[in-house]
């Protein structure tokens, strides 16, 4: 597997860690967990982000300036947060220089036509103030033809190979260094890397939390070398409170004298990827960078729970796109055969409303 731990480091506690607001009891050793993740490029990927969806203006520079001063040095970003020059302009006042910062963007569904992706770039690049990103990904795996008002472009959205292979261009004229996806599933993810790939994605950023651990898809990541980044790792703004006070992550983390949030946290990234918790509270953007290794019996307990109760996925658009299929569970008209058998992609003439994943 290409994607490889980095950054492992030892620490000895017999006592409550002091960060956040921690609870009482911890009597195990703990250890830390990767600090980065090497991906096929080479470059190591900090394995928590501060992440910026949803940070509104007059905050979220604030938010950047506390994470950089904790030690945070991985943003997540997009053009569709509307925040990318606070951003940009928190990170250049914060006096850490470019090159220690992992900053990612996203492309929009407006922008998938080959011909509209630098251009989408570029401006993302102009108001962050940078030339180049770390990371830059497809947002959604739906194509908006430009100027219309979320039609879908079915060509570019059932073959998102020409939108790719723009990226690769961006990575090889040097203004991306690493491309990736971002909520796809696994049949779109099978359609993609079918095609031959220059570079092949080294990330899919999708929804992962307590009630949405997305267990197949985790597994399908490992098997596949990619990389998976979890964003509301901790549920929507109406599910952290059900997830700080969920029984089993209030035991783990009074066992080892943690925070829920930070029990939480280090369950993803001993899951195997990078997490993007998202606070403009400073207290919290602290809190929520300390992660240590569960001992195997607590991993496996939360590991469980969260696999326990039928998936709730809190991020979904696809109605409010209105798309005849849901995003997550459809194929996009692509008819992807199973593992063991061949078959073509239908491309946009077999686009099937409600298609399940095959």
């Amino acid at each position: 597997m290409y994607v490889t731990y980095l950054g492992v480091r030892t620490v000895a506690r017999s006592a409550k860690l002091h960060v956040g607001r921690p609870c009482h009891g911890a009597q195990r050793n703990l250890s830390t967990l990767p600090s980065h993740y090497a991906l096929p490029s080479g470059d190591k990927i900090p394995s928590v982000a501060l992440g910026v969806w949803q940070a509104s203006k007059g905050e979220v520079g604030e938010a950047v300036k506390t994470a950089l001063k904790t030690g945070y040095r991985h943003i997540d970003g997009a053009w569709a947060y509307r925040n990318e020059e606070e951003v940009g302009e928190a990170l250049r006042a914060s006096g850490v220089p470019r090159d220690q910062v992992w900053l990612t963007s996203k492309l929009w569904n407006t922008f998938h036509a080959p011909e509209d992706v630098e251009p989408a770039l570029n401006e993302s690049l102009q108001k962050l103030g940078t030339e180049y990103l770390d990371l830059y990904l497809i947002h959604w795996p739906i194509a908006f033809k430009k100027g219309s008002d979320n039609v879908v472009d079915e060509e570019l959205t059932a073959n998102p190979y020409p939108t790719w292979q723009k990226l690769e261009e961006l990575v090889d004229k040097g203004k991306v260094r690493n491309i990736g996806v971002s909520n796809f599933n696994i049949a779109r993810l099978r359609n993609l890397t079918a095609n031959p790939l220059k570079h092949k994605p080294a990330v899919n950023q999708v929804e992962l939390n307590f009630w949405n651990p997305q267990p197949e898809l985790l597994k399908w990541a490992k098997d596949n070398n990619l990389l998976l980044e979890a964003y509301s790792p901790l549920g929507s703004n109406t599910q952290v409170k059900k997830t700080l006070e969920a029984s089993e992550v209030k035991a783990v983390a009074k066992e080892l004298g943690i925070t829920p949030a930070q029990a939480v946290i280090s369950w993803h990234v001993q899951r195997g990827t990078v997490v993007l918790p998202k606070s403009v509270t400073p207290s919290r953007v602290v809190e929520n960078l300390l992660v240590v290794k569960l001992p195997e019996d607590l991993f496996n307990k939360l590991e469980e729970a969260a696999a326990s109760h039928p998936p709730q996925r809190s991020v979904n658009p696809s109605k409010n796109w209105g798309l005849p299929f849901d995003i997550f569970e459809d194929d996009g008209g692509v008819l992807v055969p199973d593992e063991q058998d061949s078959g073509e992609r239908t491309g946009a003439a077999g686009w099937r409303t409600g298609a399940g994943v095959v």
